[in-house]
């Protein structure tokens, strides 16, 4: 399957919201896709190390 924006973007949202302690309302979910993507340029999101992608996500945590 050929990774797309949108299938990154699913992959964020469904990360978030996989605890259930959070919802995608609580990032800003395109940031997150857009800097995930120019550090792995790729559309693929799988590969990136956990502690990297929550890295990531909490520097776009919406207060």
């Amino acid at each position: 399957m050929s990774e797309t924006c949108e299938s990154a973007t699913a992959y964020v949202i469904a990360a978030l919201e996989a605890k259930g302690t959070a919802t995608r309302d609580d990032f800003d979910v395109p940031a997150i896709v857009a800097a995930t993507r120019g550090l792995t340029e790729s559309w693929d999101f799988r590969a990136i190390e956990d502690a990297t992608f929550w890295r990531i996500a909490a520097s776009f945590l919406r207060m």
